[in-house]
């Protein structure tokens, strides 16, 4: 099964920007489109940006132009960079397959961003 690992969360002002990175076993995400995927408080657990094994990226319209989702195959990690961060942005952020999830959820890790 593979484990899929989200890291670079934290705190940050409105305004800011922060990168997150997410680290695969084996070597399943060069053959597979990848999303990044979040979930506020209260609410369902929503997609926010795909990129296919070509390279093509995709975003939820809410963050496109601040965000930016990336791949390195040879690495095995996708991340994803965010720039002018608002609070609505603040949530657990995963990254899965896209369009459907089918690796087993990560951890997942915290994005807080202060207004």
């Amino acid at each position: 099964q593979v484990q899929v690992v989200e890291s670079g969360g934290g705190l940050v002002q409105a305004g800011g920007s922060m990168r997150l990175s997410c680290a695969a076993s084996g070597n399943t995400f060069s053959r597979n489109a990848i999303g990044w995927y979040r979930q506020g408080p209260g609410i369902q657990r929503e997609w926010v940006a795909g990129i296919t094994t070509g390279g093509t990226t995709i975003y939820k319209p809410s963050v496109k132009g601040r965000f930016t989702i990336s791949r390195d195959n040879a690495e095995n990690t996708v991340s994803l960079q965010m720039n002018s961060l608002k609070p609505e942005d603040t949530a657990v952020y995963y990254c899965n397959t896209w369009p459907q999830p089918g690796y087993s959820w990560g951890q997942g890790t915290q994005v807080t961003v202060s207004s």
